[in-house]
């Protein structure tokens, strides 16, 4: 799965930048892949573990 939103998110930057050179770049799309790419950041950065431990917490 992680695999699978890796080459979503590469494809979805892939055709923001591609957008960007055309000669009359359309923002929608962009706008889309850019979403996309949050999206799949966000999946991706929800399987790391927090820095928070509660040993820090009970020194205070």
């Amino acid at each position: 799965m992680k695999k699978i939103f890796f080459l979503i998110m590469i494809a979805a930057i892939f055709v923001a930048f591609y957008e960007q050179n055309t000669p009359k770049p359309n923002v929608i799309i962009t706008c889309i892949a850019l979403v996309v790419f949050m999206f799949g950041m966000v999946k991706l950065s929800a399987k790391i573990p927090p820095k928070d431990t509660e040993d820090e917490h009970k020194d205070i």
